[in-house]
């Protein structure tokens, strides 16, 4: 899948795309960023409540795709500035971590 197929699931709201054609190979889901560092894989969409600018680090150090903000987080500025220099797309979901999840999987 392609962060642009992350663009069709429902309930998944986009507040910054970086590159529509990046693939997105696998789902980590996560809210303690040491534990993501240590296991999430390059390519994959990061499900976490961490709504701030060390997210965007992390995901940039690991080659991540996406970050997804889960249970109604919103993205704070400072993030969606860190996604836009990092080139890292960032999706908000109303939904918990594991319906989520199970919305994006089929597109796997």
């Amino acid at each position: 899948m392609t962060v642009k197929d992350l663009s069709r699931v429902e309930g998944l709201k986009a507040h910054h795309i970086a590159d529509e054609n990046q693939p997105v190979k696998d789902i980590y889901c996560g809210d303690l960023l040491s534990d993501v560092m240590a296991n999430a894989q390059e390519n994959s969409a990061l499900l976490t409540i961490q709504g701030h600018k060390n997210t965007v680090a992390v995901a940039s150090l690991l080659g991540l795709s996406v970050i997804v903000l889960c249970n109604n987080r919103i993205p704070a500025a400072d993030m969606i500035e860190a996604a836009e220099s990092e080139d890292i797309s960032i999706f908000s979901s109303s939904a918990n971590h594991y319906r989520t999840a199970l919305a994006i999987t089929p597109f796997l």
